[in-house]
This record gives C-alpha cells, sequence and structure tokens, in this order.
C-alpha cells in the first residue's frame, strides 16, 4: 500500500500501537520524495522524526543520513532502537549506516506518526518539525509488523490528514528520460535537470555536442595540426571521436588509427591454413563511416610482403587473401587497384617481377617480394580484417601492413544551394523532431527578408525566417499556442557575409542564436503538450505563398542530418548548386598578402606571392647557412631581356610608382627574419646593373647596420641601429619599407623609426640585377665594408625573406616557376629558424639543425604518438663530446704504438733483400711487385 504526503503542513499519518510496551523499537519504510524532508535536513539527506508517544511523554530521534534523496526514486529506511542503542540505515547500506549509543530507555509507545503530527500537538518544544514531509512511503512496517493502510483509510486503526491511501501523487519525470547521450536524470515535484559531465554533450537535455564536425570546421576556427575530438553527425547518436587532423595541405586530412602494428609477422611453418588479423580502430565502424561518407577522397595503405606465399592467385585462380571492409564484404583487390579488378598495382601498371602474374606474389619466389598501394574506393573503407593463406607450406612466411584511414574534404560544411528567385524552394521529407529539434545553417543574403524553411502539421509547425535586415525569427507550435523568438543583430544581416543561424527546441525550452550574438531562451510550460507532430513536406526557401529566402544556404542541419542541398538543386529550377563569394567572408584568413581564391565548395589561399606556406600562408619557410653557404636569387631569368624581368618578376604590380619608365625602382618594400651567434657577416645584399646596392649587415659588435647607395653618390647612406646586440643567437625581424627618400624600419616589436635619404641621393633603385643571401659573390666592384664582412660568410636561420612579391628562400625550397632564377652553393637544409612552437608547427623535416624546440611529434601507423622529443642541442653537443673523446683516444693509441716501437730497437727502413740488389731502386722494386704503380699515382698527384 501507498500513502502520498502531498501538502507542506499538518500532513501526518498516524498508526497506533497495539503491541504491549517493550524495549526495543523496530520500523522500516520505503519513501519516495522530491523535495528535503524538513528544513533542518542536510543537503539532500534524510533526517527521521520517529514520534513515540506513551503517557504523555515525548521522545524523538534525530538522524542525518545519505545524500541525493529527493531524487523521486524509491528508497528505503530501517530503524532499529534497542537499550542504549538505535541505528538508522537507508538502503540496505550498512557499512554508511548510523548508530548511536546514548543511555536512553527506549520503549515502544502506542502511538507512531508518519510525516508529521495534528496541529494541536504544536507548540514551542516541536517547531523542529513544523515542515512535513512531501512524497509517497510504502511497505510500512512497525516492530516487524506490516501497517494495514486499507484500515486506516476505513478508519478501523489510527487515523491521517492530508494523504491519499493507495496512490502515489509523483510523476516520473525521468520516465521515459529526456536526457540524451547517457546524461543523469534527476528530479524536483514539478521538473527534471540533466547532468551532462562526461558526456561530450551539453544543453538542457545533452542534445548539443561540445565538439567541432569536423577536422574541416576546426581548421577556419584557426587550428593548426593536431589531435582533436569530432562528431561527425553533431547531436545524432553516434558519439563524439578522436582523430588526427593533418591541416598542412590546401585540403584537412583527418586520421583514424588502429592496433595493428605494421610488418605484422604471418605463417613462418604455421599449422593453420590461414591467418585472421583484426584491426581495433579508435573509433566505432559507423563513426569511421560518418567521416567516409562526408569526405571527398579517402585512402588506406595497405602491404603485402611475401616468401613463397601467394596473395590472390592471379590470373585466373581463388584469392589466398582477401580483406574485409565496411559491413563485413570481402574484397579480392588489392592496394593500387580497384573494386571487381582481381589484381594488385604492379598488375594495373603491367610492370610485375614476372609478367605471367597480375600480383609480384603470385609468382611464388622463395625471396621476398612485395605487393602494396592504396586502396581508395572509400564506399568500401576502412580495412576491419585481413585473412591470410598459403602460409602452412615449408617456408612460407608473409608480412602484413595497414595503414590508418585517412580521408580529405568535408563535403557537408561547403554543401550549399543559392536560391535565384523568391519563390524558389527545396523540398525534403518530413522532419522527425517530436521532443527534441535542432537546426543550424550558414546563410548570406542582400536581402532584406524571406523564410529559410518551415514545415507544417495540423496545427503544429516549425519555422525559420529573416524577418528583417537585423531580426532573425525562430516560431513553432506544439499545441500550447503558437510561440516565437527572435534575435535582434546590432548589424545588418543582409550584407552578403556568412552568418550562422542555430535553433534548438526540446521539452524544457527553446532557443535561438545568430553568429556570436547571446542566445535568446524561452522556457517550455511545465505542463501541456510536448510532442511536435508534423506531417507535410519540409520546404527550405518559399512554400504557401510566402516571401521566400533570396540568397545562399550552407550546411544545413537537422538534428545532426545534413541536407544535401546541391544535389536537390540540381533537380530544381529557381535553385543552383553551391554558391560563389566565400571569399567575401573567409578571405580575412588569408594572411601575409595571401589571396583568397574562390572555389566550388569553399576557398584556398594562394601563398605564391608571400615568403609563407601553409593553407592559410602563416607558417615561415626558413632554411639554417652553414659557414661559407651562399644563396642568389637572379631578377631575371637566363635568356631573358632586362625589358621582360623587371616587367614579369619583380615588377609585377600595379602601382604606377613601382612600374616607372626605365624599369627602376622608386620604392621596395623587404622583410624577413634571422637568427646568428657570429658577427660580422651579410644578411642580405641586393646588386644592380649599375652601381646601386642596397645591404643589410651584422657589424662586428652585433648591431644592425642598413645600407644604400643609390645614383652612383660617393658613400653609401648608412642606417645604424646600435640599440640592441642582434647576433645573440635569438630570432630578430626585420622590415624595410622605402617610398623615394623616405625609409621606415622597424626591428622585432619596436616601434618603427623613420630616416631620409640626403638630398644628394637618386630616389630610385636603378636596374636591380641579384638578391645575395649569406654572401655576396659578384663581379665588379663592391664596397669595401662589405667585402671585410663577407668573409668567411653568414653562418644561422634565415627565415620569410621577402623583396616586394619576391620569396627567394621559398622559391629555392620549393617547386616553383622562380625556381630556375635561383643558384645555391651548399647545402640547403629547411629549418623553423628557433621560432616558438606556439606560433608555428612543428617542422615534418627529421633533420633540423636549428630546431629549438623538441616538441615535434611522429605520428606512426598504430596511432601511438611520440610525445617525448630529443633537444638538438644537447645532441649536437653530445655529438662533438664523442667525436673529440674519440680523437684523443685515437692519438694515445698511436702515440703508445709509436713509443713501444722504438724503445730499445733499431729499425732500419731498407727494404728486404736490398743486399742483393744493384741499387736502392731495384731492391724496393723487388720487395714490391706493385712499386710502379705507386709510382705512376704519385705522378699524378703531383702533376695535380
Amino acid at each position: 500500500m501507498i500513502a502520498p504526503f502531498s501538502r507542506m503542513f499538518a500532513t501526518f499519518l498516524l498508526i497506533p500501537c497495539k503491541l504491549p510496551p517493550k524495549k526495543m523499537s523496530r520500523t522500516f519504510f520505503s519513501f519516495a520524495v522530491h523535495k528535503k524532508p524538513t528544513k533542518h535536513a542536510r543537503q539532500d539527506g534524510f533526517q527521521l522524526p520517529l514520534i513515540n508517544n506513551k503517557c504523555k511523554m515525548f521522545l524523538c530521534f534525530l538522524f542525518f543520513l545519505g545524500s541525493g534523496l529527493n531524487d523521486g526514486q524509491w528508497h528505503e529506511v530501517r530503524f532499529l532502537a534497542k537499550e542504549n542503542f538505535a541505528v538508522l540505515t537507508i538502503d540496505g547500506d550498512e557499512a554508511s549506516a548510523v548508530r548511536t549509543n546514548s543511555p536512553l530507555q527506549v520503549k515502544t509507545g502506542e502511538k507512531y506518526l508518519f510525516g508529521g503530527f495534528p496541529l494541536q500537538m504544536n507548540d514551542s518544544d516541536h517547531s523542529l518539525f513544523h515542515h512535513s514531509f512531501q512524497g509517497c512511503m510504502q511497505f510500512i512496517h512497525v516492530d516487524d509488523q506490516l501497517v494495514d493502510l486499507q484500515a486506516v483509510e476505513q478508519g478501523q486503526l489510527g487515523s491521517f490528514a492530508n494523504v491519499s491511501i493507495d496512490m502515489c501523487a509523483i510523476i516520473d519525470r525521468c520516465v521515459p528520460n529526456h536526457c540524451e547521450h547517457d546524461g543523469k536524470c534527476t528530479q524536483t515535484w514539478d521538473s527534471f535537470k540533466c547532468t551532462c559531465d562526461g558526456t561530450g554533450y551539453s544543453g538542457t537535455t545533452c542534445h548539443n555536442s561540445i565538439y567541432e564536425l569536423s577536422c574541416e570546421a576546426y581548421k577556419h576556427l584557426g587550428k593548426t595540426s593536431n589531435y582533436y575530438w569530432i562528431d561527425p553527425d553533431g547531436s545524432g547518436a553516434l558519439g563524439p571521436l578522436k582523430v588526427y587532423c593533418n591541416m598542412t595541405e590546401d585540403k584537412v586530412w583527418t586520421t583514424v588509427y588502429h592496433d595493428l602494428q605494421m610488418q605484422t609477422s604471418v605463417g613462418g611453418n604455421s599449422l593453420e591454413k590461414v591467418s585472421v588479423l583484426q584491426l581495433n580502430y579508435s573509433a566505432t565502424m559507423d563513426q569511421i563511416s560518418a567521416i567516409t561518407s562526408s569526405a571527398e577522397y579517402c585512402e588506406q595503405f595497405i602491404s603485402y610482403s611475401c616468401k613463397m606465399s601467394r596473395l590472390l592467385n592471379t590470373p585466373e585462380g581463388n584469392p589466398y587473401t582477401w580483406w574485409v571492409g565496411k559491413a563485413n564484404e570481402k574484397h579480392y583487390y588489392w592496394g593500387g587497384s580497384g573494386p571487381g579488378i582481381q589484381k594488385c598495382a604492379c598488375g594495373i601498371e603491367r610492370n610485375c617481377t614476372d609478367p605471367k602474374y597480375y600480383c609480384n606474389c603470385d609468382a611464388d619466389y622463395k625471396q621476398w617480394r612485395k605487393d602494396s598501394g592504396m586502396l581508395s574506393y572509400k564506399e568500401h573503407l576502412p580495412v576491419s580484417q585481413v585473412v591470410v593463406g598459403d602460409i602452412d607450406r615449408p617456408g612460407s612466411e608473409a608480412k602484413i601492413s595497414v595503414g590508418p584511414v585517412r580521408c580529405q574534404g568535408d563535403r557537408n560544411y561547403w554543401n550549399a544551394a543559392s536560391f535565384i528567385t523568391s519563390s524558389s524552394y527545396l523540398h525534403f521529407s518530413t522532419f522527425q523532431g517530436e521532443t527534441s529539434a535542432d537546426i543550424s545553417f550558414y546563410f548570406k543574403t542582400s536581402a532584406s527578408d524571406g523564410v529559410f524553411l518551415e514545415n507544417l502539421g495540423n496545427t503544429d509547425f516549425i519555422k525559420l525566417e529573416l524577418k528583417s535586415a537585423t531580426e532573425v525569427s525562430f516560431s513553432f507550435d506544439v499545441g500550447n499556442g503558437p510561440v516565437e523568438i527572435i534575435v535582434r543583430s546590432p548589424n545588418q544581416l543582409n550584407d552578403d557575409q556568412w552568418h550562422r543561424v542555430s535553433a534548438e527546441r526540446n521539452v524544457k525550452q527553446a532557443s535561438l542564436q545568430v553568429d556570436q550574438l547571446p542566445p535568446e531562451v524561452r522556457k517550455a510550460p511545465t505542463e501541456g503538450h510536448t510532442r511536435l507532430e508534423l506531417y507535410s513536406q519540409l520546404y527550405v526557401g518559399a512554400a504557401g505563398g510566402q516571401q521566400g529566402f533570396l540568397g545562399c544556404i550552407r550546411s544545413l542541419r537537422m538534428n545532426g542530418i545534413t541536407l544535401d542541398l546541391e544535389e536537390r538543386a540540381k533537380v530544381t529550377l529557381g535553385v543552383k548548386p553551391g554558391c560563389s563569394g566565400h571569399c567575401t567572408s573567409y578571405g580575412m584568413y588569408c594572411a601575409n598578402g595571401g589571396k583568397c581564391v574562390e572555389k566550388y565548395n569553399g576557398y584556398s589561399c594562394d601563398c605564391s606571392k608571400t615568403a609563407y606556406d601553409g593553407p592559410f600562408c602563416i607558417k615561415d619557410v626558413g632554411a639554417f647557412f652553414e659557414e661559407g653557404m651562399w644563396l642568389r636569387y637572379n631578377f631575371h631569368s637566363p635568356g631573358t631581356s632586362m625589358k621582360d624581368l623587371v616587367s614579369r618578376t619583380l615588377l609585377s604590380s600595379t602601382d604606377p610608382e613601382i612600374t616607372a619608365t626605365n624599369h627602376n625602382l622608386n620604392k621596395e618594400e623587404l622583410s624577413f627574419s634571422f637568427s646568428t651567434t657570429k658577427s660580422p657577416c651579410v644578411l642580405l645584399y641586393i646588386s644592380s646593373y649599375t652601381q646601386d646596392f642596397m645591404a643589410v649587415l651584422v657589424k662586428p659588435s652585433g648591431n644592425l647596420q642598413i645600407r644604400y647607395s643609390l645614383g652612383g653618390t660617393k658613400e653609401p647612406y648608412n642606417i645604424d641601429v646600435d640599440h640592441r646586440n642582434m647576433a645573440n643567437g635569438q630570432p630578430h625581424t626585420v622590415n624595410i619599407t622605402r617610398n623615394e627618400r623616405d625609409i621606415i624600419l622597424q626591428i622585432d616589436h619596436y616601434p618603427p623609426a623613420t630616416y631620409n635619404l640626403p638630398a644628394a641621393s637618386d630616389i630610385q633603385f636603378n636596374s636591380p640585377k641579384a638578391l645575395f643571401l649569406g654572401k655576396v659573390i659578384e663581379i665588379g666592384k663592391i664596397d669595401q665594408d662589405i667585402y671585410k664582412y663577407n668573409t668567411p660568410g653568414f653562418t644561422g636561420c634565415l627565415s620569410r625573406v621577402q623583396f616586394n612579391q619576391i620569396a627567394p628562400l621559398k622559391a629555392a625550397l620549393r617547386s616553383t616557376n622562380t625556381s630556375s632564377h635561383v643558384h645555391i652553393q651548399g647545402e640547403l637544409v629547411e629549418s623553423n629558424c628557433g621560432a616558438s612552437p606556439l606560433t608555428i608547427p612543428p617542422m615534418s623535416a627529421a633533420t633540423d639543425p636549428w630546431h629549438l624546440d623538441s616538441a615535434s611529434a611522429d605520428f606512426p601507423y598504430n596511432g601511438q604518438a611520440i610525445g617525448d622529443g630529443v633537444n638538438r642541442n644537447s645532441a649536437i653537443i653530445g655529438g662533438v663530446i664523442a667525436v673529440v673523446i674519440f680523437t684523443i683516444l685515437c692519438t694515445l693509441v698511436f702515440l703508445i704504438r709509436y713509443m713501444f716501437r722504438h724503445k730499445g730497437t733499431y729499425h732500419t727502413n731498407e727494404a728486404k733483400g736490398a743486399e742483393s740488389a744493384e741499387s736502392a731502386d731495384a731492391a724496393i722494386m723487388n720487395n714490391d711487385p706493385n712499386f710502379t704503380e705507386t709510382i705512376d699515382e704519385s705522378k699524378k698527384e703531383w702533376l695535380i
């Protein structure tokens, strides 16, 4: 039987005790509660007011025990009292039971009151219990006897007030559980709450993923290559997964690893006829499928090394080895080939070891052979299993390697449609969002209003629209009457820029957010309808004669599913797939002079006219210069006339002052960074076909000097930067801008300084010829100081060197159309020049002699990142010490051998057989038949 206690005051259940008084009381029952039992109770704990009346004597026990008991669930309470002893237990947890030892003699009385007491018992002594219990009780036992609540209800036993017998009025608001993604549900008397800690989701119902959808999204947040959590279906059923995002290229690569080691051996006198290799990924197959489905291209490397172990048994046999892909489907083609073609890469390219077979391993040689290549049919990926056969023969061996799954691009992120008339629309199946719905998309328009999307029911509906140039509206009706939420932007939304809209509706609340503006939230009523029931098609754009949206909509997602706007637009009048004009919103991300290039499904940054690299032109391009090494960049290519040289390479600018007559420079911009510990040296030198030059030097003191010689002046104009030693091994940045006579110089983060060329100096840099880095190797007359500083040359690192629109270092290190202009003496090794790892990503090169940071990591196929790098400075120092020690030891050994060889013995260099020879030469020739050859070689050396 159940008894709900439904009011806060004057609520009680009186149970008379018919048993004779005794020195023991045992009481237990179950209760359910949404609120704290009394205002004196510990937070979420249980306070037991046990009132036992006997002979007008009042006795109570006060215990505090438990936590989180006001969760609306049933809890069991047991109270046992003996002479000088009492114990209270919650939910059978004996370990946390509360015990007390008091010098009291406890006896059962004639009445027990549960939940409270009558008002006439209220006096100052009992004010502690003014607040009654609110909730439900059942299975009430007193002295091991079950209380008959029906008898209490019929007035045959005890009495009650404000208590409903045989029912519980508590509504279990956690059944069904509206907390998604394993969120924990708790409730109060009239509501519920979701705790989303550790789920990867947020919101009132744990509906929204806290992670981005893809690596592409992280890229456009300015993130660099690293491991990231992504959630491919957003609020959908798939959970988040951790992947590696490689953002060093124009397209972002998403990599998912597995646990199979490279070159896993199978066979080798194995008794088993086949060997099954299972690949366990760091994600579920459904999660990987979500990545491959949205990607533009995917690949996975697979390799089979064999010794007397056939692979596909070509040309006409049954395959000995196959791999299992998505949906547990077997595949009988190998890397470098395609579906339905039982061949390896060598069979496609017709270069197998034995032309009779389509795989190298099918020739069954006793020597090691290999078949490898990329699996690129993404509908079959990932490889989940490899079954290897033909390993049970004596001498048969095989090794399997399977790389990680790598996918490029995100079609969902750029999936867009252009609505070109106000009556244009796309239609999709009915939106299923009964109790929980989220909608997000990007839009850009020059119109002031229009409907984004709408879905109707009998009376229910959901609608998103641009109400005005500054307002976005989210309206819906779930049966409680129309609700409209409006976000007002301080800026115009019809500015032909991309804006993001995010709307959500659940049983707790509804919200709308535009861009990064604060979201508008509307609480849902505690009672009433909660289900959104729709039946019509979902219309994106105009519907029912309304003013449709004019512009572009991109990346439309509803409850984690991306609607394919492009495919539907291909067969719909008035709507075009894709959207142009991405650079108007994202061109700002192309830094350092990079040019934004429009693409059908996005944009890219053209860094060819900059000294930087990477998808956003922010990666430094630098190189380490050893002593005596130099680089020359010719402003003209071989066979090019002087006129063509200036117009096509150096002076590719629309500024009329730069493209002046006679092809001379009225202005130039120079910027670079360097690190060195040696002085003096020449950092950079620009020569000309006249006597004009420009130079940046490090003087013997370590200070920087800039030299200009224009118009054939007798003495060059010098700018000395004496406030700092620049040869201190730290990276320094130099920016020089000249406009006729005005020169602006900025060093590092110091304020720019302005200088002026003397009046006698020309304002033109006449006929520039070549740019030198590290050392000047030029014919003709060279300034005396520059000649002195030229030996032994610059030692250190130079990076992001740019002169006007020419990047000589980048041209040398990258294969570009200007590489023919570059001549290098020595080996040019790319380096990040000791820049902070917080500003640029670690280099992928294995060797970087100027790298000051050890944080760069290599990411092997098995997904285990090497976290601890090796400090290169320590390695170099250790290597030098080892060489010195080795040299000393070799010298000591030589000296010891030399000393003992001459000790106490007289040695002659006279050859054996000299006594019988006619001459000394004859003696040597008699002893050494190779002597003639030695003489000839000696003559060659003298001639050299």
